[in-house]
């Protein structure tokens, strides 16, 4: 019964840690968007600026350039983690799956535990009534 109640216990803790670890790949990419929105509005003030947006022009500003850059790398990071997103939702689930799976166990072994209390108490009664007769 002990190891059973371990059991579950460990089963929670990993649901929770996958779902901490679901949250904070969210969050990361929520930062990475915005970072990146920060830098399409950098991008095109520096351009307003210069007066120039065309990025192949010889005196587009080279801040405008490396922003562009940064941006693109943190798109690509964002990217990289949907994937990685979807890969910890799929061991979330698991997780999960697995902590029903060992509670439908606990369940069913109490059930059981019940069922087997009353004839076990009805066999004693019977034979403390054989023995006082």
């Amino acid at each position: 019964m002990k190891s059973r109640d371990t059991l579950i216990r460990l089963k929670r803790f990993q649901v929770d840690e996958k779902r901490r670890r679901v949250a904070q790949i969210e969050m990361m990419m929520a930062e990475f968007d915005r970072m990146a929105a920060d830098l399409d509005r950098e991008i095109a003030a520096e351009e307003h600026k210069a007066g120039i947006s065309d990025p192949n022009h010889f005196a587009y500003p080279t801040y405008a350039r490396a922003a562009a850059q940064r941006r693109d790398n943190l798109r690509m990071s964002a990217q990289n983690l949907n994937t990685q997103l979807d890969d910890a939702k799929a061991e979330l689930g698991e997780a999960f799956e697995d902590l029903k799976k060992a509670e439908s166990l606990e369940d069913r072994e109490r059930s059981g535990e019940r069922s087997i209390d009353p004839a076990i108490s009805q066999s004693g009664q019977a034979r403390l009534l054989r023995a006082t007769a």
